[in-house]
């Protein structure tokens, strides 16, 4: 099994990155480096804290909510200028950069009276499904009956003879 050495690593990882974000079996097929291994050294750069996306051909909206987070906390006290060039090196765009930032802000927002009552409503709204699924089952249950039933009534019509007809 070959070594790398840690400039290698480095290199090839910065293949996944923006604004090269090619795929792990692009760059495997560039480098004959396995794509287990490209996956392994992306998930300990993640590990790292370097803003990584899960998937490169989803583009910066594959990114998860830990990597946008991560974006935001990174480019916090950057001044316009650095932000740009923190956007060109890593593939965004400075809005969705910036509506990341408001998406963040709008969570930590949630006083925790806010949040109280949203997990009651959360709580309310499964009692709720789970009887109307409850009420579901036992109307299904009445309406196979009835056809059963009708079922077996023109059956019994059927053998002894038409008698309301």
């Amino acid at each position: 099994m070959p070594r790398y050495s840690e400039e290698r690593r480095q290199a090839v990882v910065a293949k996944l990155l923006p604004p090269h974000a090619l795929s792990a079996y692009e760059v495997a097929d560039q480098e004959g480096i396995p794509v287990a291994t490209l996956y392994k050294w992306r998930k300990e750069a993640r590990a790292e804290g370097r803003c990584l996306p899960n998937a490169s051909d989803q583009g910066v909206e594959g990114w998860s909510s830990q990597d946008k987070f991560a974006a935001v906390v990174e480019s916090a006290a950057m001044n316009g200028e650095q932000i740009a060039e923190y956007c060109r090196r890593r593939g965004l765009f400075p809005e969705q950069l910036q509506r990341w930032r408001h998406d963040c802000e709008q969570a930590a927002s949630l006083s925790h009276e806010d949040r109280r009552q949203e997990a009651a409503q959360t709580r309310e709204q499964r009692r709720r499904i789970r009887d109307l699924e409850r009420e579901l089952k036992r109307k299904d249950a009445a309406l196979a009956e009835t056809a059963a039933l009708l079922t077996l009534s023109k059956k019994a019509r059927a053998i002894w003879g038409d008698e309301e007809s």
